[in-house]
């Protein structure tokens, strides 16, 4: 991976689960890696305990100008940025009837427009350097229904593989490719916190591979689709489920 030396990362959602696997991964492959989180006490404390390679950038994503001061700040501490990954996301278990407009608004606005506002911002640099890859965190509710969310965390994920494939379309030409990974159950906080342990167990057995996926695994899938070997793949969605999509 002698190739990811010098690159730069931008993560969200880099304080636990999925993007704190990544940024961790990343660290470990020689990039410079900037972290975003909303909590900016965990996020400073995670960055110092990492080094000088990880930046910590806390602010909501779906804010006002955030993705963009996020590339901004980046690039300002590196002069370029290479890698993205939209890590950040949130799932609530809700009934479609009883979904409050704000919950729904709120959903989509984290795991899809933050995503789409983290890419484009994101795009500029990339295009400048000639060279981008961008990873996208959906679900398997991306192509099915969520097993644990709402309607609303299951359009939201749809969502994402459709700005996926589009994004890869526009982007291709400039050296950017863009690809989703659709995680099944990982054992992550955010799962730990929405599924009663009798339920997750039941869940478990049921795999073909018959426990949850890690953290670490889904980070290795995405530092494959950051890398040189990844450069014809774009536009894909990857499923990590432990075969649970067979079933």
């Amino acid at each position: 991976m002698g190739e990811m030396d010098r690159r730069v990362a931008l993560v969200t959602g880099a304080a636990q689960g999925i993007g704190r696997a990544v940024v961790d991964l990343l660290l470990e492959r020689g990039l410079g890696v900037a972290l975003n989180d909303l909590d900016a006490g965990r996020l400073d404390a995670l960055a110092e305990s990492l080094g000088p390679q990880a930046l910590p950038l806390a602010g909501d994503v779906t804010g006002a100008g955030i993705a963009a001061d996020l590339v901004r700040r980046t690039v300002g501490q590196w002069g370029r940025l290479d890698v993205l990954v939209t890590a950040a996301g949130i799932l609530a278990p809700t009934r479609f009837r009883e979904i409050p407009e704000a919950e729904w608004r709120r959903t989509i606005d984290v795991n899809l427009t933050a995503v789409f506002l983290c890419m484009q911002a994101a795009v500029e640099p990339m295009v400048r350097g000639g060279f981008g890859r961008i990873v996208n965190v959906s679900s398997t509710a991306g192509k099915s229904v969520s097993t644990l969310g709402g309607a609303h965390y299951t359009a939201s994920k749809a969502g994402v593989l459709g700005l996926t494939r589009a994004a890869a379309k526009e982007l291709a030409p400039h050296g950017i490719t863009v690809n989703a990974v659709c995680p099944g159950l990982i054992d992550t906080e955010m799962v730990r916190r929405n599924v009663a342990p009798e339920r997750l167990e039941a869940y478990r057995t049921s795999f073909p591979i018959p426990r949850l996926g890690t953290p670490r695994e889904v980070a290795e899938l995405i530092g494959f689709l950051a890398s040189d070997q990844a450069a014809y793949i774009t536009g894909a969605a990857f499923d990590i489920t432990g075969g649970d999509l067979m079933v």
